[in-house]
């Protein structure tokens, strides 16, 4: 077996929960004395301190994201998941992968129980068994020189995959959502979020192996090695800093953008179907409102207006009275509007659409969701589910995704639109950027979800986008929470929760693609290899020192 120098401690014992204990590992200088070697134990208690590592990796994680913001636990995170698993053998490294997942993710989807306890409760699982494999593979990597490089890049793999299965994935909680104002989230302007999971993943790593290899050392050699990675971890740190230089997009005209939260009646409920017409009502008030405000100077006067997604759940293609409604906003600001909507079909499906709804002509372009929340926009295999769980009746029509990418032309400008939980996701908004997206617009419902914090947590995830695409970007929200964020994450103004609330800001139009924007998916793809790559040679190379 391969492994680094990396630190000092009691010789390893046989692991005894291993059904192949039996069998020790080849023993080499290594893993005789390091922490990360096959069978190393923390002494008496190691399941203990193990388990106790985890644990506290995954509330390092929770607390370093939204609405807490304590950003600099994101890389201890990585740290304490990897000192609890490395040394262990693979059965010991599900269980307390299980353990790391299961901390961060039970309390972070919490506001998923106001669908009910039993769909917390099941997300929260699902999510957690992703930290199984990755976990494993990180026991499996730290036998091998460079680990710092391969564990990093295992968090990326784990992250890939989750936000692509099952049901389309759900990429919540992402270490690089934990960094949407920090150093660490410049690197998203050259490798999106995976190139941010990465750096502050490595951060970890490499503090674990300067803090390892001091203890390994002796004089002033440990304290050169100390500092040696202290440094190294810095440069990873400052280097975000730079990165949004490289490639950055060019200035084009400045814009009023105007937005409108309406608000809904009886926020944080489940349900707001039954006020549908409040609603609507609720977001037109908030444009005349808009519109009266700029005429008595208030507000600079608006070159467009954006209105949430679900601003109206009536389809104004099929009720006069809504379009009428519609109509009569838009011409009284007097400039176009972006309405949230839903756009129902013949055959009861409908889309969730944001419409650019000029002031002279009517509705005109529109984006189509492409990423649904399964079991709140639409029920998979709904005749299997309903049988079980009566409350997705509650979901009378499905919607269909969207395939387009959301570059709406609107007074002159091009908005890169993506709704709600497409913002989880890198390409929705890649694609809408790389096809000419200027400013960045997320219209969204989360009206569930007040004081939770799950919109704090979706705040974050647009301030990377923002970060990423070089890019203003404006959330507008039914209730909150709506902002509007600078190119370089910082929130530049943020709406109440559960209130009317209009605003008007002058933003900076953006032209060119920034490095993220032109390479895609290929940073996570390569990392994601890597990491890959690297258990499959730890794997061999165990089998060869076996035989």
């Amino acid at each position: 077996m391969v492994a680094e120098q990396t630190g000092s401690g009691t010789a390893p014992t046989p692991d005894k929960s291993s059904p192949d204990a039996s069998a020790p590992e080849p023993r080499t200088e290594a893993t005789t004395w390091s922490p990360l070697a096959p069978g190393y134990r923390w002494g008496r208690f190691d399941p203990f301190w193990r388990a106790l590592a985890a644990v506290g990796s995954g509330l390092a994680q929770l607390l370093a994201l939204a609405p807490y913001g304590l950003w600099w636990l994101g890389p201890l995170s990585a740290a304490l998941l990897l000192l609890a698993v490395g040394g262990a053998r693979l059965r010991r490294a599900a269980w307390l992968g299980l353990l790391a997942g299961a901390a961060l993710m039970v309390p972070l989807v919490r506001w998923q129980d106001v669908f009910g306890t039993d769909v917390w409760l099941v997300i929260a699982g699902a999510e957690t068994l992703y930290f199984l494999p990755m976990a494993m593979g990180l026991a499996v990597v730290a036998r091998l020189p460079y680990w710092p490089l391969w564990t990093a890049a295992l968090w990326v793999a784990q992250e890939a995959v989750r936000a692509r299965w099952p049901l389309g994935g759900f990429p919540w909680g992402k270490l690089a959502f934990a960094q949407p104002d920090t150093p660490f989230v410049g690197y998203a302007a050259l490798g999106s979020s995976p190139l941010v999971t990465f750096a502050v993943a490595l951060t970890g790593a490499m503090l674990v192996w300067a803090v390892l290899r001091a203890v390994a050392a002796r004089g002033r050699a440990r304290v050169l090695l100390f500092a040696l990675g202290l440094a190294a971890s810095a440069a990873i740190v400052l280097g975000g800093l730079v990165a949004p230089a490289i490639g950055r997009p060019t200035p084009a005209e400045t814009v009023n953008v105007g937005m409108v939260q309406g608000n809904v009646p009886n926020a944080g409920e489940m349900s707001i179907l039954g006020e549908r017409m409040q609603v609507l009502r609720n977001h037109a008030d908030g444009v005349h409102d808009l519109a009266d405000s700029a005429r008595a100077g208030e507000y600079p006067e608006p070159d467009m207006v954006v209105l949430p997604e679900n601003a109206s759940d009536i389809d104004p293609f099929r009720d006069p009275e809504a379009a009428e409604i519609i109509d009569e906003a838009a011409a009284d600001v007097g400039v176009p509007l972006l309405w949230g909507l839903s756009r129902f079909n013949d055959d009861g499906t409908r889309y969730v659409q944001s419409v650019v709804w000029d002031e002279q002509t009517g509705p005109g372009e529109h984006y189509d969701k492409r990423y649904l929340v399964p079991f709140g926009e639409y029920v998979p295999y709904r005749d299997f589910f309903t049988r079980f769980v009566s409350r997705l009746d509650q979901v009378s029509s499905d919607a269909v995704p969207g395939s387009e990418p959301g570059a709406l032309d609107i007074a002159g400008t091009t908005l890169a639109v993506g709704i709600c939980f497409d913002v989880a996701f890198d390409p929705p908004v890649r694609d809408s950027v790389a096809a000419g997206g200027q400013i960045i617009v997320i219209p969204t419902n989360n009206a569930n979800y007040n004081f939770t914090g799950q919109s704090d947590q979706q705040l974050a995830i647009t301030q990377l986008r923002a970060v990423e695409h070089g890019r203003h970007a404006v959330v507008v929200s039914t209730s909150g929470v709506s902002a509007m964020v600078a190119p370089d994450g910082t929130v530049d103004y943020r709406s109440p929760e559960a209130e009317l609330d209009i605003h008007v800001a002058e933003l900076t139009a953006m032209d060119g693609p920034t490095v993220a924007t032109r390479v895609g998916g290929l940073p996570e793809a390569l990392l994601s290899a890597l990491g890959l790559g690297a258990v499959i040679a730890a794997t061999v190379i165990a089998r060869r020192a076996r035989s």
